[in-house]
């Protein structure tokens, strides 16, 4: 998005998602696991699902500036749901702290992008997190690391 439309946010937030990366490389040689990407070039997803999404979230994000806002704040309301998932079968404590640290990110994330919108004069309606948990995080202040 940061191609098509020169905002920071859309350039900021893959920064940040870099260092998110990272900490899961990190735990991904603590503990000997694959790495699922390796890699692929930006864009580029061995699971057809996860393609599919992306390819899908792309094309709604070029139709405008506020839609590409929207599919901003639809990927960290995926991320958010993941993580807690994630979160909640986990008892190992490494993982357990890169995935609130991962989980943090995306509420900011969130903040951000929601911001942007009610800038547009747009709106957003959480998809994969409740209205409830999408509330408490936009009305909530930026977390610290």
């Amino acid at each position: 998005m940061f191609d098509q439309y020169g905002v920071n946010v859309f350039q900021n937030i893959p920064n940040s998602e870099m260092s998110h990366m990272e900490a899961m490389l990190s735990i991904i040689r603590k503990y000997n696991l694959i790495d699922p990407v390796e890699t692929n070039a930006r864009g580029v997803y061995a699971d057809p699902a996860l393609q599919a999404l992306y390819t899908q979230l792309v094309a709604a994000g070029r139709v405008s500036l506020l839609a590409a806002y929207q599919v901003g704040a639809t990927i960290e309301d995926l991320d958010i749901s993941d993580l807690n998932s994630s979160l909640a079968v986990t008892n190992n404590q490494d993982v357990r702290l890169v995935y609130d640290f991962l989980n943090k990110g995306s509420r900011n994330h969130m903040r951000s992008f929601y911001n942007n919108i009610k800038n547009w004069n747009g709106t957003y309606i959480p998809v994969y997190i409740t209205q409830a948990e999408f509330d408490a995080i936009v009305n909530s202040a930026m977390e610290r690391f």
